[in-house]
């Protein structure tokens, strides 16, 4: 095998310069020959060499006027295969084609001079010059051509073509799937595919700046899909009401298809006729203090989300621990006729004798209130005021007629798996009045999350639209443990920057890590680095063009890059989707990753534009709504009553009696 060196590529072009000198001399016998009277009159014949001209002729090279014209040309032709000229961006072939096309024009014609009426000199000399100068002409652009980069270098400028890679395109279905119809780009050229998320128990994450098509593209599907395989679901609507509407009209079509009948619910706190009514602090789901605890951390963490980021502070746990003790006295006061959140919120406002009396009268919430009745008794106010005041002030924002009407009804409860009784709950924010409503609904989802994750029971589908402006603690233990309860969980976040300054960074680093599943959107920043490193690198040819003074190279090769670039990530369009999916062990999907642009379907989007308004549930006036305000008000006024005169009336309490000693 040869081998390129320097030696080889002196010994090529000393016979591509023969040849070309062949080509000449072949040219110059032609002029010779048919122009030798011009020859005769210049005096520039010889006898030797008419000798030769003589044994040539007699070998059939002249039979012909242009045989000898074309054997120049042929070697000509050879000799340019062989040349290698410096490369060059400025050469291009029409420029070549041009010089040959001329030069083949003049070349060959050149005959025709001999008819024209002139001395047999001029002609001669007219002749030679014309075929001469086509001669180079073709020499020239011949030589053009081996100055061409014939590399094709590529004119995708963003590297788009590169970035492609086969992706996913069979249809996987099962009973709790979820299937995305898409088609993606892979070496230029679109292909259908498939989104299958066929373990949605391993928890999916959303996300995706605002208009990146979340909830047209994804969450409607995952609604009506799961509702169509019987689920029972949760759906917090965040712009109540988008999902709820998509729900609701899934929940018509599919009626009558489960075997136990889905029930459906829906709360919101803005148009109160067609809301139902619930309470999170249904003494029926309240088995012990700890879920008192629970839902006192919930809604104080929702009403001061800055508190998420300080709990074990002394005033934080504080507040904590005697909105516990009042919601834990309601629920034992009369098996928990009274337990609600209005009734725990009037019932902080009484007086501070009354109040701590009749809470040191049960016994279970004597360790949670004694610290706040030993700094009245020791005139401790500024502390106390410090450990209480922040409670009163923080619950005070719910203190309002409508919210009061919707949190002390009992239209359903919240285990929405039950076999018994399985329902679809949705319930709506408002993105007005976020600070209050973000704080019930995270106890309502607090509350709803513990009653479905249990063993035993129906599966379920948990549907969270923009996660953060709600509180839920341990939403990771929710998706590590759920999966086995045939619990879904589907996350809706912006960006990665809103859930950190949320629930703070470590709590979010761990959300965005536990998802099996992740669909994302248009994303910048820290959460687009996350998914391009998570996406790893491929395969991508490179050629690269070097020109210098001396020589012009053209080089290919092959590196690992980013599959998907931050750049990519961070500029994609409404309906494109970058993402990974989790399989089964009997279900394996063996190319994971995809960037798509998901399909949408006509059937859907016809379904869309024609749905149901939800139904008015009751009709309700302002007078109902007053009523039911003043009434809360007065059952507590009772309770105080009633706790109090038990109390005075029994010699064995007498001494749980606080009056503060004055100056």
């Amino acid at each position: 095998m040869a081998s390129n060196t320097g030696e080889n590529e002196v010994g090529l072009r000393k016979i591509t310069d023969m040849t070309r000198l062949i080509s000449l001399l072949v040219l110059v016998l032609h002029f010779y020959y048919f122009c030798y009277g011009a020859f005769q009159d210049w005096h520039l014949t010889f006898e030797i060499s008419d000798r030769i001209l003589e044994k040539i002729s007699n070998a059939g090279l002249f039979t012909t006027f242009n045989k000898t014209k074309l054997i120049a040309l042929s070697f000509l032709v050879i000799s340019l295969v062989g040349v290698k000229g410096k490369k060059g961006e400025n050469f291009n072939v029409r420029q070549g084609l041009t010089y040959i096309l001329i030069g083949l024009l003049l070349y060959f014609p050149s005959s025709l001079v001999f008819k024209v009426e002139v001395s047999d000199d001029l002609k001669t000399m007219f002749y030679m010059l014309v075929s001469s100068t086509g001669f180079l002409l073709i020499m020239s652009g011949g030589s053009k051509f081996s100055r061409l980069i014939v590399a094709r270098l590529s004119s995708d400028i963003f590297n788009k073509e590169n970035e492609t890679f086969p992706q996913f395109e069979q249809l996987i279905e099962n009973e709790y799937s979820i299937n995305l119809p898409a088609e993606y780009r892979y070496k230029n050229r679109k292909r259908p595919s498939w989104i299958n998320i066929i373990n949605p128990f391993r928890g999916l994450l959303v996300s995706g700046s605002p208009g990146s098509g979340k909830t047209y593209f994804v969450f409607r599907h995952i609604i009506s899909q799961h509702i169509e395989k019987g689920f029972s679901m949760f759906v917090y609507d965040f712009k109540y009401n988008d999902l709820t509407l998509l729900a609701y009209n899934a929940w018509l079509e599919n009626k009558g298809n489960s075997k136990t009948p889905l029930e459906f619910y829906t709360i919101n706190f803005d148009d109160l006729s067609r809301t139902h009514r619930c309470n999170p602090l249904d003494s029926a789901g309240m088995t012990d203090i700890t879920d008192a605890v629970e839902s006192a951390r919930t809604i104080l963490m929702g009403l001061n989300r800055e508190w998420i980021k300080r709990q074990g502070d002394f005033f934080v746990e504080s507040s904590i621990n005697f909105m516990t003790a009042i919601i834990w006295f309601l629920r034992r006061y009369q098996d928990g006729e009274f337990c609600t959140l209005p009734h725990v919120i009037e019932l902080m406002q009484t007086d501070y004798d009354r109040l701590f009396t009749i809470l040191r009268a049960e016994k279970e919430i004597d360790v949670f209130i004694n610290p706040f009745v030993t700094a009245y008794l020791n005139d401790a106010m500024q502390q106390l005021e410090g450990q209480v005041g922040s409670t009163k002030i923080a619950l005070a924002r719910l203190a309002s007629p409508q919210l009061y009407y919707v949190l002390s009804g009992n239209d359903f409860t919240l285990d929405i798996n039950d076999p018994v009784a399985p329902k679809i709950v949705c319930m709506g924010n408002n993105p007005q009045k976020i600070q209050v409503f973000g704080a019930v609904l995270s106890l309502y989802v607090t509350r709803l999350v513990k009653l479905v994750n249990q063993s035993g029971k129906l599966k379920s589908s948990l549907i969270f639209d923009e996660f953060p402006t709600i509180y839920l603690n341990n939403m990771d233990t929710l998706i590590a443990t759920a999966r086995s309860n045939k619990v879904a969980t589907t996350i809706g976040i912006q960006d990665f920057s809103q859930l950190k300054k949320d629930y703070g960074k470590e709590y979010a680093e761990v959300i965005m890590n536990i998802a099996g599943n992740i669909i994302s959107g248009q994303v910048s920043g820290e959460t687009a680095k996350q998914l391009s490193d998570r996406f790893g690198k491929i395969m991508q040819a490179r050629t690269s063009l070097s020109i210098n003074r001396m020589d012009t190279s053209v080089s290919k090769s092959l590196q690992l890059d980013a599959a998907i670039p931050i750049s990519t990530i961070s500029s994609l369009s409404s309906g494109e989707f970058v993402g990974f999916v989790a399989d089964n062990p009997d279900q394996q999907i063996d190319l994971k990753g995809f960037h798509s642009k998901f399909v949408t379907i006509q059937v859907a989007s016809k379904r869309i534009k024609r749905q149901t308004e939800l139904p008015v549930i009751r009709n309700i006036t302002p007078n109902i709504i007053q009523q039911n305000y003043l009434q809360i008000k007065r059952d507590v006024e009772c309770i105080v009553d009633s706790e109090m005169e038990r109390i005075m009336g029994s010699p064995l309490l007498k001494y749980l009696l606080i009056k503060k000693k004055t100056g």
